[in-house]
């Protein structure tokens, strides 16, 4: 048994509720790591630097996420056809999409990189920043751009490993990465006192260490899913399946992100302390998000092996287990961030007025989470089955053109952060129900196809 033979979980054969328990575990202790140690950036300057600089960080999150919404998209793309092909057992198309899954992530960083650094500073113009934010959050969004190939290779080469159903490395690769992302924030922070470029600068090399140590590990596999670096190319036919699947999920995020950011331009306009509260409070529900977010990629990764298995059977079964283990842990999460929710934006920052805004967008948002679980569930299902265009639709009138058009016409009535907020709960019950129908159309109409051919 080689090294990656040990990490690996069979998804088409033998029991699936503890398999997709084992597979989904370290993939949200991962997240779980991810959210602390990003956490560190809000925590270390909102203890260490003024609130400008908290401000300028926490507003830079659905900026940074919309630059890079359509590759994580492309990662998606990447996690689907690899699962597919192993299940089918194509070692060709496999060896296919790793390469071109690779090459997307190596060329199209740098390039990302070079866009996110020349919008920047429009950009977040856009948002409407306070003018004392607005210096720093510039250097923020640039500094991290340079951070970009490293970010899209891990998270590329991780979408291939949880493809092949290892879910542990990428776990002690975000450890590793955490722990020198935290040392570094705090020198460069509080001895160096370089507050929002420092932070910036400890997440570049924190992400370089993260990249290498999992392009290490896809170079050492003994399978179809193994790195070669000398043929890391686009093989064209694998790169059109690869955008076909990955654009959808990436124009979604991207979409998603733009109404975030006109939300976020929303909440600044309340002031500094709400920014930073907001911000604060967000990082807080990323708590409960991880914890679902990984049943979400389970289903992509369980659905797309037994669809090229053509295990029909498992693939519904994979769906109803997930959606809910996808429920019950978001649910005890948010009871549990709410229980605490003073003392956990504390930490962030113990002013008065940033705890009381932490704490309007938490009781709104944290509570109701399960219902984006739902939705995430369904939508990785879709993407599993190779219906990734479906999704999107549904996702981007839902949710990102309903909240847009709630900024627009229904806050105006009541221009509070209360009727901010609701608009977010509303869009995931909207997209909830319209793909859970579709989806259960496809699985329907798929078993019913399968149960004639064996007539047949």
């Amino acid at each position: 048994m080689s090294v990656g033979d040990r990490y690996k979980i069979d998804m088409c054969h033998g029991p699936l509720f503890g398999k997709i328990l084992r597979f989904s575990i370290p993939m949200m202790a991962a997240y779980v790591m991810q959210f602390l140690f990003n956490a560190v950036d809000l925590v270390v300057v909102g203890r260490y630097a003024s609130a400008d600089a908290m401000a300028a960080v926490g507003s830079c999150s659905s900026l940074v996420s919309t630059i890079l919404s359509v590759f994580f998209g492309l990662s998606v793309g990447a996690n689907v056809l690899v699962a597919r092909y192993i299940g089918a057992k194509d070692r060709l198309r496999l060896f296919r999409s790793v390469h071109t899954a690779v090459a997307i992530a190596l060329y199209g960083g740098v390039l990302l990189a070079a866009v996110g650094w020349v919008i920047a500073a429009p950009m977040l113009a856009l948002m409407r920043p306070p003018p004392e934010v607005m210096p720093k959050a510039v250097l923020y969004v640039r500094l991290y751009c340079a951070a970009i190939p490293f970010i899209l290779l891990y998270n590329f080469g991780s979408s291939i490993l949880r493809a092949d159903g290892d879910t542990r490395r990428p776990l002690y690769y975000m450890i590793v990465s955490g722990i020198v992302k935290t040392g570094l924030n705090l020198f460069l922070v509080r001895v160096f006192h370089w507050d929002v470029g420092g932070v910036a600068v400890a997440t570049l090399l924190a992400n370089a260490v993260s990249s290498s140590l999992v392009l290490r590990a896809l170079v050492g596999m003994r399978d179809g899913c193994r790195l070669y670096p000398k043929r890391i190319r686009f093989y064209w036919r694998n790169f059109i399946d690869n955008l076909r699947i990955g654009i959808p999920a990436g124009v979604q995020g991207s979409l998603f992100g733009v109404s975030n950011v006109i939300i976020q331009s929303t909440v600044n306009s309340f002031g500094a302390e709400a920014m930073a509260g907001t911000a604060a409070a967000a990082s807080l529900e990323s708590i409960v998000y991880v914890t679902f977010i990984s049943y979400y990629f389970s289903a992509i990764s369980f659905v797309g092996q037994n669809h090229g298995a053509k295990k029909y059977k498992r693939i519904v079964k994979s769906i109803w287990y997930c959606l809910l283990l996808g429920v019950v842990s978001s649910a005890l999460t948010g009871a549990a961030v709410l229980f605490w929710e003073r003392p956990l934006l504390a930490i962030y920052n113990p002013d008065p007025g940033v705890i009381h805004w932490g704490v309007i967008r938490l009781k709104y948002l944290v509570m109701v989470y399960y219902l984006c679980a739902i939705m995430e569930v369904l939508n990785g299902a879709l993407r599993g089955l190779g219906h990734s265009l479906t999704p999107m639709v549904v996702t981007i009138l839902g949710a990102c053109f309903f909240r847009v058009a709630w900024v627009l016409w229904i806050f105006p009535l009541r221009p509070t952060m209360d009727t901010l907020l609701i608009s977010y709960s509303v869009s995931w019950v909207l997209v909830s129900v319209v793909n859970g129908v579709i989806l259960t159309f496809i699985c329907r109409r798929m078993l019913r196809d399968a149960a004639a051919h064996r007539d047949a």
